[in-house]
């Protein structure tokens, strides 16, 4: 190998004789919705609160304080319940436009940090900064300064040679401060050190280690990392098969993703719980019709066409069920994907109460559809269409809907319209 010569090798590059590992950190904000209610009211600050919705209206728990947490809430938590582990909670509505526009100034601190970000929710990214002069540990302490200081939040890093364990080493350090205070802590995992951090921690540590897995690995003895990273690759292939092999190499602190800058939406869904259990076949129909049609918004606004209509249920006693129907061709056009789904939902249910109801679409594609060699456009359904949409757009998505036939069921079938070329406006 010439000087000028460089390998990959996962987790660090060789070139000549030296190594360089890659420098990755796993950003987190500390309970960033809570975070952001403490700075438009600071006497929150040190009180067990949560934000989410009222129990009686069947809230849940979507970030809790830590005082909270002490108590035992945590987010995903049935509201009802979590007033019951604690008493005294105090119950703060959210505020999600408010965490939307925090989460864009925090990601433009990181970016402004680095270009390789990936963002994977709105308070969590992976940066890749190894093209930086500065050690890991010491950018990871900058950005932290740089949050805590001019947004004043809250945020616990971790830094590795790689996402894995990046993100390990920082739910580690978090889970370390116990005091009742946001952890704002920095967790470093010197180059070459992975597998023997990794090897003390419990087996479903590692992505890929589910509640089956781990039972699986339990039968044979395997409950820690290190006794993972021992036991031989070849037969967790074979018990496990792709899943093993990389459970093999995560065991020994090796991944090998890159950090990837431009996520693309796997799917676009609506859905929600009720306040009371629905059994009237009717309103569950307009509110599929209501889901399809903010989904279609949605689609179009990102120019996105779906391949595939899901519909989620949820009966009284949370047993969910999931179906989905794959269309001929994708679509954004709302009637389409109501009949889609109500399709489903006469398949799937039998009158019993639903708590919950969810329409969604995937396979997402971003170019427009072709009509088949048969098909006409529907010129008169395509205008419609253009009105209702002109309407929303002016004067809100409520201002008028399309009805249907005798309330519950679904729109004649249409041909859907194919949609303007990119660039071009729709006629008005």
């Amino acid at each position: 190998m010439t000087g000028g010569e460089w390998r990959d090798k996962g987790d660090f590059t060789l070139c000549a004789n030296s190594l360089m590992y890659r420098k990755i950190i796993h950003f987190d904000l500390d309970a960033f919705f809570c975070a952001v209610e403490e700075l438009r009211d600071p006497a929150l600050r040190g009180k067990p609160f949560a934000v989410g919705g009222r129990p009686e209206e069947r809230g849940v728990v979507a970030s809790c304080s830590y005082p909270a947490r002490q108590r035992g809430v945590h987010s995903a938590m049935p509201m009802s319940q979590a007033v019951r582990l604690c008493p005294q909670l105090l119950i703060v509505p959210a505020r999600h436009s408010a965490y939307r526009a925090t989460s864009e100034k925090v990601m433009a601190c990181l970016r402004a940090l680095t270009p390789l970000v990936e963002q994977l929710s709105i308070d969590e990214a992976f940066l890749d900064v190894t093209a930086l002069a500065a050690t890991g540990e010491t950018l990871a302490h900058t950005l932290q300064a740089t949050i805590n200081g001019e947004l004043q939040l809250p945020c616990s890093l971790g830094v590795a040679s790689n996402k894995l364990v990046a993100k390990i080493a920082n739910t580690a350090g978090k889970a370390a401060a116990a005091d009742g205070r946001p952890p704002n802590r920095v967790t470093v995992v010197p180059d070459g050190d992975e597998a023997s951090f990794l090897a003390p921690l419990p087996a479903d540590a590692l992505w890929g280690v589910g509640p089956k897995t781990a039972a699986k690995l339990a039968d044979l003895g395997i409950h820690t990392i290190g006794e993972l990273a021992r036991w031989p690759e070849g037969d967790l292939s074979r018990r496990f098969g792709k899943n093993g092999a990389d459970l093999a190499q995560h065991a020994r602190g090796l991944d090998h993703r890159p950090v990837v800058t431009d996520r693309e939406s796997k799917s676009i869904s609506a859905e929600i719980t009720f306040v009371r259990d629905v059994d009237d076949g009717a309103e569950l129909r307009r509110t599929i019709q209501s889901q399809a049609e903010e989904v279609s918004r949605s689609l179009r606004a990102k120019e996105l066409f779906g391949a595939t209509v899901k519909l989620k249920l949820r009966w009284s006693d949370f047993t969910t069920l999931t179906r989905q129907t794959t269309l001929t061709q994708a679509t954004d056009d709302a009637a389409e994907i109501y009949r889609a789904a109500e399709r489903l939902f006469t398949a799937s249910w039998a009158g019993q109460p639903v708590r919950l109801i969810g329409v969604g679409v995937s396979g997402l594609v971003t170019a427009a559809r072709q009509l088949g060699l048969w098909e006409q456009p529907n010129e008169k359904e395509e205008r419609l269409q253009q009105t209702l949409r002109g309407l929303q757009a002016r004067f809100g998505a409520t201002i008028i809907k399309r009805g249907a036939r005798g309330g519950t069921q679904p729109s004649p079938p249409r041909r859907p319209a194919r949609p303007a070329p990119k660039g071009e406006s729709p006629q008005k």
